[in-house]
């Protein structure tokens, strides 16, 4: 647990304000994470368009994005376009951490793939609870190897 100090704001996307609840802990940690250079976040979600609305409200700096407005206009389910720029970022040479309470609890076959070689780590948080600290444990001991 992140401890009961969470912050509750509204992040604005497809003209509905959307109430968040977020643990000041883990932004800090994610933060760290990637002042270190461990990892680069990016957004690969339906929030892409609306990217500014979290990391205002988180106080992150701009992050990249994954999927463009033109890709999420043009399909129901964003699932396959996140795994398809999870391959990219494994072709690339990459490592790979995703964690995704969608798109992640894939076939096992999917994900066996996703994952050969250790090259990456996929976690599934719990769609209301979001990551824990276990989870960002899991990240940054995979980041660091």
């Amino acid at each position: 647990m992140w401890g009961s100090d969470l912050f509750r704001g509204t992040a604005r996307a497809g003209n509905i304000d959307w109430p968040i609840r977020w643990a000041p802990a883990l932004i800090e940690r994610i933060v760290r994470l990637r002042a270190l250079g461990l990892v680069e976040v990016r957004w690969c979600s339906t929030w892409c368009t609306d990217a500014d609305e979290i990391e205002n409200l988180f106080s992150l700096p701009p992050l990249r994005c994954a999927l463009s407005a033109d890709q999420l206009s043009t399909v129901e389910s964003t699932d396959d376009l996140k795994r398809a720029a999870a391959r990219q970022v494994l072709a690339s040479g990459r490592r790979l951490v995703w964690t995704d309470d969608t798109a992640v609890p894939m076939p096992t076959l999917a994900r066996a793939r996703l994952s050969a070689g250790g090259r990456a780590l996929l976690i599934r948080p719990h769609p209301r609870r979001g990551l824990r600290p276990r989870d960002l444990a899991l990240i940054e001991a995979f980041a660091r190897t």
